[in-house]
C-alpha cells in the first residue's frame, strides 16, 4: 500500500480489522522511515489527544493507557526482555515495536501474543509503502 504520511487512515484501518481487540505491531524500517510517524497517525485514529515522541532513550512511551510505543534500537532484544519488558505486552491495549527483530517475533509467537509486522519503506521523498503481514 503506498501512501504519502499524511494519509495514514487506510492503514490504521486494516490494523484495527487485524488486531480488533489489540495486539503487537512490529514497525519494521530504516531510519527515518517513519515508523514514529505511524504511531503518531496511529495514536491520532485512536483519538488519543498525547504528544507522540519517540522512546529512542526510554524504550517505552504509553499514551492514553491503551497505546503503548516501543523503541529497541539502542537496547536490543535482550535488554528489553531483561527489564521485564515482554509482561508489558501482556496489557490490554496496543503495542508498537520499532526495530523488533525476528528474536522478538519468534518470541512472541511461541508466547502466543497477536502479532503483525508493518514493514515500511521509502517509495519516494513525499510517500511510504507499506506491508503488513501476520507473524
Amino acid at each position: 500500500m503506498k501512501l504519502t504520511q499524511g494519509e495514514l487512515t487506510p492503514l490504521c484501518d486494516q490494523i484495527i480489522r487485524e488486531l480488533p481487540q489489540g495486539g503487537v505491531v512490529i514497525l519494521q524500517g530504516d531510519l527515518a522511515s517513519g515508523k514514529t510517524t505511524f504511531t503518531q497517525s496511529f495514536a491520532h485514529y485512536l483519538a488519543l489527544e498525547d504528544a507522540v515522541t519517540s522512546p529512542t532513550f526510554s524504550m517505552q512511551q504509553v499514551y492514553g493507557g491503551r497505546l503503548f510505543h516501543y523503541d529497541l534500537y539502542n537496547y536490543g532484544f535482550e535488554k528489553f526482555l531483561s527489564l521485564g519488558m515482554m509482561e508489558e505486552l501482556e496489557r490490554e491495549g496496543y503495542h508498537l515495536i520499532e526495530w523488533g527483530d525476528e528474536t522478538l517475533i519468534g518470541w512472541l509467537k511461541r508466547a502466543g501474543m497477536d502479532t503483525l509486522i508493518l514493514k515500511i519503506t521509502k517509495c519516494d521523498e513525499q510517500s511510504r509503502c507499506y506491508e503488513v503481514q501476520r507473524a
